[in-house]
């Protein structure tokens, strides 16, 4: 391994007094410590070439000397303490294969981990799993902490290759054995978080990871999402927070991110290190790690906590269990091993912590599936990373012959690995608590240089063979030319970084280079598809006994549609409701899914309306795939149903609802659970929505309780006998809340045209219900009079609704419409009185011819610089604003107009007024000569029967009937105007038409 000197000795200011400088405080020194470290000592002799190293290099002044020696302590302290400290680097094979021999050598009664104690009844779940898995804590109804930040979600994921879980497969097969998680609660993990932004660490991510992020292909996006937004939690974080170090590292390591740097000085060298080696490596790294670190990093109090809440937690269950420390281990990540705080170590001197009780918010746990790219998406690591490490794991136990252990019964496994007994290891390590017991093995491990394997001539050119041909099976051109650059780039690659056999990253970047072109043929890339080579993207699954009763449940009912529902493919369910009723269940459940996990469940054939069922759907589903959203569903309830009834109302019951969102919710219960278990949630969530359509102040959701209101009415009295009471209150409430309202919104600038049609629309269209059950209509009356807006496009809509009452007549409207259009002031401004018309057409559809005439006014009379400018924007209010009323418009022109081309020429608008002989209105003796007289004169049985429906006597005036001269002249008059329908008759009798 390498050594970097951390710091140039040419720096002008003092590193103790530069803010962000490395911090240069060393931790207390127990016995044996800084002082007492002698030539005598086993760690004496590094100490004192660490000492002239510096003295040589930087003068013997600065923070250097007691950098360096500060790193000999924290080894000596770790490795004196009673209770042996194991230290670890999260999902590092080196670490893992380490933790084997440890465990099958000295076989402890007690392990100490460092993981949320909380997640301790999750572990013996693991065993039902297909790993990586992720131990998750959640959280909806929290106490304590900003609403903003709910929910809360925390994720530990754990691989076959980290330290950790072996020690839990250890735990977990051996029933004398006792694991016990010390670190901080989930509840903790958020009490500890700053509530306001931190600033961003030092260290951050290497700059060719955001690249290989951005060529992953959108497979890869969504494995990268399986934890979703939870706060990750990982075992032994070891990565440098102080960024120069990180960017020394990186650039005289000549590696492109830190998941490279770690594997090629850290896990390739450690993988067959003995344990004491082990031991004092990672420790060392660990503590250069934490002294080369700002001084005001913001983790710096949270790791301080954590390690003493950890301590007292370890003393705490020592005290209670008796527990030898001899036979106990402590886990723990190499960077807290290096600890500096007082309560560090089991006869430590230091005032006892403090632990904060946990709130009130209410934890629920489970096990949720996780993936190599989701763990390096969580955590910052290099794409391929995980499964890199996964592959070096592999071939570690092929090469030293270890057993690794695995819980009986785990998932995926086709039969037990047995757990070997303790074999006598070829190096006995030493014992932790005494002086003689240590043994300097850390000094040869910095003096020998890094042993360069042979090159491995099989393996890489089965690399290039296989990454040629899946790049041809992916649309590269790619031959066996590329196969043979590919072979010589990696070595040429290798050499030039110091390296004597190619890694995977060297065949990565050589692969990248001489295959990749300028554009990718498919959906990979070849750094993705070098990722699938080495081992892929390796994804994890929850067994069907470790899912919450939720998940089971769902699972259970689906089964009779055949499928297997835990794949991470694609289901295509064919579901014949009409041929197999027994399936009808089946597609209730499926509705369900589909409102609470969106695509999880997606229907390709059918629909779920209110009164409307399909009798044969198809759906793709990919609840294997989603099976973490399946969890966390399982954490609100135990089945789908209460799970859907609770979030209905918490929907109707949030601080920002109205009364269209509780008429949503009480359309979703009637469509989803079905009758007569939607009875009583309906009428809940009914007379919430009276509560809070009378407490509305404002009428922005009125086109949305409209459009909702109307269907639920419509749907009811097709359903039920009779109304449910709280539909007679919300009519009732909601004509006077309008008709109260109606006035100021008319004035109101800020209330949108479509609000107030959506208001109209209400009251004139529920007005005779509302009648019925004691309204009044004067209420309304009053309220459309006292309605002044100033806006041409509401002005247009009040006209509409004083029409709708009687209060102007239509040739009224017809004449100011007609001044508009004269008055070359005003006719810039006639485009929105015509908006303002086409939104009355809802709540006042018989405008709608009135409507086709004055459109087809304004286009044969508006100029050209009015009517232009106009055009896109009356296209878009149809589009947006009134989608529904185009139809009832088209079908009103198309009665208007001709059909046929021809006829246009001739066509006259049927509003154009034609020249009559008198003007005046006609007497009685008019009317005795008219043709409509001498036929009620003839029938009269029509006019008294209307008369009596009406409550009046049906009286007749003694007249006589005129001779009929005149009405044969009318007759004549209009035959002759108008031949085509006496043509059509004739034809239809087969008689010669008339001329």
């Amino acid at each position: 391994m390498t050594t970097v000197s951390p710091q140039s000795p040419q720096s002008p200011q003092s590193p103790a007094s530069a803010p962000g400088r490395p911090s240069q405080s060393v931790p207390p020194s127990t016995s044996g410590g800084s002082g007492s470290l002698g030539g005598s000592h086993p760690f004496g002799a590094l100490r004192e070439q660490l000492r002239d190293a510096a003295a040589t290099f930087a003068g013997g002044a600065g923070a250097v000397p007691g950098i360096l020696s500060g790193m000999v302590d924290d080894v000596d302290r770790a490795l004196r303490e009673e209770l042996e400290i194991f230290p670890v680097c999260h999902h590092s094979p080196a670490s893992a294969l380490a933790m084997v021999r440890r465990l099958r050598e000295k076989q402890p009664k007690v392990i100490y981990l460092e993981l949320c104690e909380d997640l301790r009844p999750l572990l013996d779940e693991l065993r039902n799993c297909r790993l990586p898995v992720a131990l998750q804590a959640f959280a909806t109804d929290i106490d304590g902490f900003p609403p903003d930040w709910a929910p809360l979600s925390v994720v530990a994921p754990i691989t076959e290759a980290s330290a950790e879980y072996q020690a839990i497969a250890y735990a977990l097969d051996s029933p004398d054995v006792e694991l016990i998680l010390v670190d901080r609660s989930t509840d903790h993990v958020f009490q500890w978080t700053p509530r306001e932004p931190a600033e961003p660490a030092e260290a951050p991510a290497a700059a060719g990871d955001s690249a290989d992020g951005a060529e992953n292909d959108t497979a890869r996006h969504d494995e990268a999402a399986l934890h979703g937004d939870a706060v990750g939690i990982e075992i032994g974080d070891l990565r440098p927070r102080f960024a120069e170090l990180e960017a020394h590292l990186l650039h005289h390591g000549k590696v492109r991110h830190w998941s490279e740097w770690w594997d090629q000085y850290v896990e390739q060298p450690l993988v067959g290190a003995d344990y004491d080696t082990y031991r004092q490596v990672m420790v060392m790294i660990g503590s250069l790690f934490r002294r080369l670190r700002p001084d005001r990093h913001a983790r710096n109090a949270q790791d301080e906590d954590r390690e003493r809440y950890m301590w007292t937690r370890i003393r705490e269950h020592l005290a209670a269990s008796g527990a030898d420390p001899a036979g106990c281990l402590y886990v723990c990540g190499a960077f807290h091993a290096a600890s500096p705080v007082e309560q560090f170590g089991l006869p430590a001197e230091g005032e006892p912590y403090e632990i904060s009780p946990r709130t009130e918010t209410r934890w629920m746990y489970g096990l949720i599936p996780s993936s190599h790219s989701a763990i390096e998406a969580q955590f910052g690591l290099a794409p391929g990373a995980v499964s890199i490490a996964s592959a070096t794991w592999t071939k570690a136990l092929k090469r030293s012959g270890v057993t690794p252990f695995r819980p009986a019964g785990e998932k995926g496994r086709k039969k037990r690995a047995v757990r070997g007994r303790a074999r006598p290891a070829s190096a006995q390590a030493s014992a932790p608590g005494s002086p003689e017991g240590v043994a300097d093995r850390l000094s040869g491990f910095l003096a020998t240089p890094p042993v360069l394997d042979d090159l491995d001539e099989a393996e890489l050119l089965g690399w290039c063979v296989d990454i040629v041909g899946l790049a041809r099976r992916n649309g590269y051109l790619a031959s066996t030319a590329d196969a043979i650059a590919v072979f010589e780039t990696s070595i040429l690659l290798a050499g030039m970084r110091g390296r004597g056999r190619p890694t995977p990253y060297d065949f990565e970047d050589a692969a990248v280079t001489c295959i990749e072109k300028d554009t990718v043929p498919g959906r990979r890339d070849v750094r993705r598809l070098c990722e699938i080579l080495l081992g892929g993207d390796r994804i994890g699954a929850v067994g069907y006994d470790a899912l919450p009763p939720l998940a089971r449940d769902v699972l259970d009912r689906l089964e009779p549609l055949g499928l297997n529902l835990q794949a991470r493919t694609n289901q295509r369910a064919l579901l014949d409701l009409q041929a197999d009723p027994e399936l009808k269940p089946c597609s209730d459940l499926l509705w369900i899914l589909r409102r609470l996990l969106g695509d999880t469940a997606r229907p390709i054939m059918g629909a779920r309306r209110l009164g409307e069922r399909s009798i044969q759907e198809s759906w793709d589903l990919a609840i294997g795939r989603n099976q973490r959203s399946l969890v966390e569903l399982g954490y609100e309830g135990v089945t789908i149903e209460q799970v859907l009834e609770q979030r209905l109302r918490r929907d109707a019951w949030a601080p920002e609802a109205t009364a269209a969102t509780a008429l949503e919710a009480v359309e979703e219960a009637i469509v989803y659970l079905g009758y007569p278990g939607s009875r009583r949630l309906a009428d809940e969530l009914g007379a919430r929505a009276v509560e809070l359509l009378t407490a509305e102040r404002t009428v922005d959701g009125a086109p949305r309780v409209l459009r909702q209101i109307r269907r639920l009415l419509a749907h009811y009295r097709a359903a039920e006998p009779e109304l449910p009471r709280w539909c007679e209150r919300f009519v009732t409430a909601g004509y006077a809340h309008y008709c109260t309202l109606l006035p100021t919104a008319f004035g109101d600038e800020a209330t949108g045209l479509r609000q107030v049609a959506a208001m109209l629309g209400f009251l004139f269209e529920m007005e005779s219900f509302a009648l019925s059950l004691g309204c009044d209509h004067t209420q309304l009356e009053l309220a459309v009079r006292q309605s002044h807006p100033e806006a041409p496009d509401k002005v247009a809509l009040v006209w509409a609704a004083r029409s709708r009452l009687g209060l102007m007549s239509s040739a009224e409207l017809r004449s100011r419409c007609a001044e508009l259009l004269a008055n070359p002031l005003v006719v810039p401004a006639f485009p929105r009185y015509m908006s303002g018309f086409v939104q009355a057409l809802e709540p006042v559809p018989t405008l709608t011819p009135f409507v086709v005439e004055q459109l087809s006014k304004a286009f044969a009379r508006l100029p050209d610089s009015v009517l232009l400018p106009w055009l896109p924007k009356l296209i878009t209010t149809l589009r947006d604003g009134a989608r529904e009323l185009v139809p009832v418009l088209v079908r009103e022109a198309g009665r208007t107009f001709p059909a046929a081309l021809s006829a246009v020429d001739a066509w006259v608008p049927p509003w154009s007024a034609r020249p009559t002989a008198s003007k005046a209105a006609p007497g009685p003796q008019a009317a005795q000569g008219g043709v409509v007289a001498r036929l009620l004169a003839a029938h009269p049985a029509t006019c008294e029967a209307v008369a009596g429906s009406l409550g009046y006597d049906a009286e007749w005036q003694d007249t006589a009937l005129p001779d009929g001269g005149a009405e044969r002249r009318e007759g004549g008059e209009l035959l002759t105007r108008y031949p085509q329908t006496a043509d059509a008759v004739a034809r239809l009798l087969d008689l010669r038409p008339v001329g």
